[in-house]
């Protein structure tokens, strides 16, 4: 299907190897990364990316921290750990993976540590702590490759054999262990000759329907068709796309769900032409404290990446004023349902979400 790795452990040399996406689709270049500032870095500067990448990645970094941070006593193993944690929860405010992945780690943290007091310097004590910070990661990023599967199962349910499809930003294996939470279906209907014909807006700013998804579709010969996003509602006015299956970073509560930007427009385009809006994503992304999309965090990036990112020459006035947020929020009300690893959530969402989660 693919051969690339977003994000892994070589476990024999202790490192995190990304894939690096802001090279994409003219190198393909693998990063090794060992220390804590440069998995930050990587996340934060969207060379690992997508809601669950970003939570296998920080997982690991974690992990890494405390491995080689050369603690020789609990204390200090604990210490070290919880100033990751603090350091990584900076990295990115949307994607709620990213903190449900170290929340998981703090919680596998506090189980391992012994129950009984032990000497400061018990080496043994500190070495468990190290393996159960491991296999806690290598749990979180076994379960995502899972997850995506069964959601790829679900979605595919709801689908027809030669149907269009149009998806935004890049919600496939780059941004997960695997096969993705948006193009999950794509790939399995692929291989069980279903013909899907995908529409792939760009994703202005950063192009990740263009670099990324694009990239990774027509890498597995998939019948994938690069548009700029105006031209959404245009391939919907002419019956080219008989459903629109995005991804998503945090859902709300009451099914109010961010994305990356441009997301928003693509419901409202799909809501008027009667095409059904699927958001697809894990039961880790749905955030029950969260009321609503009002009351989620919207990470505001450069405005180079609007006025000089991508071209040879600067393509807007110097000092003009930009406005650059990483994501929107899409409606409940322009949602059709959301599809997770343990089934199909429709209206309300206050109640069906709930069941998922509890």
């Amino acid at each position: 299907m693919h051969e690339f790795r977003s994000v892994a452990l070589d476990d024999t040399r202790d490192e995190l190897v990304i894939l690096d996406q802001t090279r994409l689709p003219n190198e393909i270049v693998y990063l090794r990364l060992s220390r804590l500032e440069d998995v930050w870095e990587a996340i934060r500067n969207l060379r690992v990316r997508g809601a669950p990448a970003i939570g296998i990645a920080a997982a690991y970094g974690a992990y890494l921290a405390v491995r080689n941070g050369g603690a020789e006593t609990l204390e200090e193993a604990v210490a070290l750990f919880n100033q990751a944690k603090q350091h990584l929860e900076t990295s990115r405010p949307t994607a709620v993976n990213l903190f449900w992945a170290l929340n998981r780690m703090a919680q596998r943290l506090a189980v391992a540590l012994p129950s009984e007091p032990r000497p400061a310097s018990s080496s043994a004590s500190v070495a468990n702590l190290i393996n159960a910070l491991k296999e806690e990661a290598d749990s979180i990023h076994d379960e995502d490759s899972r997850m995506c599967r069964a959601i790829g199962e679900h979605a595919l349910s709801l689908l027809q054999k030669g149907w269009g499809l149009l998806t935004h930003c890049n919600a496939g294996a780059l941004a997960t262990s695997e096969l993705g939470t948006a193009l999950a279906p794509i790939y399995l209907g692929n291989q069980r000759n279903y013909r899907f014909k995908v529409f792939a807006d760009e994703t202005r700013p950063l192009l990740q329907g263009a670099r990324l998804t694009a990239w990774e579709l027509s890498e597995a010969d998939i019948d994938v068709t690069l548009i700029c996003d105006n031209m959404a509602a245009t391939v919907m006015k002419q019956g080219l796309v008989r459903a629109v299956l995005v991804g998503c970073d945090r859902v709300a509560a009451n099914g109010d769900a961010a994305n990356k930007i441009g997301t928003l427009g693509v419901a409202i385009l799909a809501k008027h032409y009667g095409i059904p809006f699927y958001v697809l994503g894990p039961t880790s992304t749905i955030d029950l404290e969260c009321p609503n999309g009002a009351s989620i965090a919207i990470e505001e990036r450069a405005g180079d990446e609007i006025t000089a990112k991508w071209y040879i020459s600067r393509m807007a006035p110097q000092n003009i004023k930009t406005y650059n947020p990483a994501f929107d929020v899409t409606d409940a009300s322009l949602i059709t349902a959301i599809i997770t690893e343990k089934g199909i959530a429709r209206p309300p969402f206050e109640k069906s979400l709930k069941e998922f989660v509890q």
